[in-house]
């Protein structure tokens, strides 16, 4: 199988490449590198043995998509390019808009004009909003709470429109939960640039010492110990998840959604004394106050994965952190010093 990755370079990308490369697909990745760098590509060729093909390129260029589809047959397309910072899209949500939405139109009028119309789409369980209740299954209300959950929201209607103008088209629209860790190897990993805003690499850059504490947005929640509560995955699940949508995209099963988390919930405070566990030391915390448009508890039902995809996470609270202090410890400063592909 033939695939094209779009933002194929950053964290869940590079890791589902390798995964892909080591299933014996062929993998072109493009990839702008605005939040994301060559490196990781070249570290997945070191492991894999085998060839990237990379293409530097924005989703917003539409004459470079329309030569890339134009030159290769793809057999389908893994979508996962698109910003992602909850406060950068409150504070520039045309940004947003027209790098994820427009970039996104772009991108399939090239896999249109190509014939290429098989697509694997990076959603995200922010489409769920503050559910009602939990674990959060598909057929649930979707809303969103910020700009970035809204531009996914609305690739996915965008998405279902152009497969009831069109049944040719497949699309599996896979919404992840909290991804983290990195692969076994501690050579790829999460790699943010600038502050961190997710938990886990603002944890790891704690337990590296560059920053001095983790800051705990809220401590009054309905929950256990009064954190919030997310379902977290290990991205080489997640990334193996991608194999299994692809796998359906041969049957042709039209416009399908999965949610991809382990049906389990952890708190803020759960996740730091696991990473603690793993690292071996304490790592400094003080408590603030909610931030806005956070939720108590989301975890997800992964229930339909595990019947129509076959697949279900496999590991662990454990491993996910073992596997983080393993690339953060190995990598303290991330990709550093970034070397060209050849």
């Amino acid at each position: 199988m033939k695939v094209c990755v779009s933002g194929g370079a950053g964290y869940i990308g590079s890791h589902t490449c390798l995964e892909m490369l080591n299933a014996g697909m062929e993998v072109t990745v493009f990839d702008s590198l605005y939040n994301a760098t060559e490196e990781a590509l070249r570290r997945v060729e070191e492991l894999t043995g085998k060839k990237v093909t990379f293409v530097k390129l924005d989703l917003l260029d539409a004459e470079g998509l329309n030569k890339l589809f134009a030159d290769t047959k793809f057999d389908a397309v893994i979508h996962f390019a698109g910003l992602k910072a909850v406060g950068e899209s409150v504070a520039k949500p045309l940004f947003y808009y027209e790098n994820n939405i427009a970039g996104t139109v772009h991108l399939l009028k090239a896999m249109d004009a190509g014939g290429c119309k098989n697509i694997v789409f990076s959603s995200s369980a922010t489409v769920y909003g503050d559910p009602a209740s939990v674990p959060v299954k598909e057929d649930f209300p979707i809303s969103a709470t910020n700009p970035y959950g809204r531009t996914k929201l609305f690739i996915e209607e965008i998405l279902r429109d152009v497969y009831r103008s069109d049944q040719s088209w497949n699309v599996i629209l896979l919404r992840y939960f909290n991804p983290v860790g990195a692969h076994s190897s501690g050579r790829i990993g999460e790699d943010p640039k600038g502050i961190p805003n997710n938990l886990m690499p603002y944890i790891q850059q704690v337990a590296v010492g560059r920053r001095e504490h983790l800051s705990v947005f809220g401590s009054d929640y309905p929950t256990k110990d009064g954190t919030g509560v997310r379902d977290y995955i290990h991205v080489v699940d997640l990334a193996k998840g991608h194999l299994a949508a692809l796998k359906k995209l041969t049957e042709n099963p039209g416009c399908e959604t999965y949610n991809l988390g382990t049906g389990v919930g952890y708190s803020v405070l759960e996740m730091l004394a696991a990473f603690s566990k793993a690292c071996g030391k304490e790592l400094a915390h003080v408590m603030a106050p909610r931030r806005a448009g956070d939720v108590a508890v989301v975890y997800g039902a992964p229930d339909k994965a595990k019947a129509e995809l076959g697949w279900s996470a496999e590991l662990g609270l454990e491993d996910m952190c073992a596997d983080s202090w393993r690339w953060i410890s190995a990598n303290p400063q991330g990709f550093t010093s970034p070397a060209p592909l050849s």
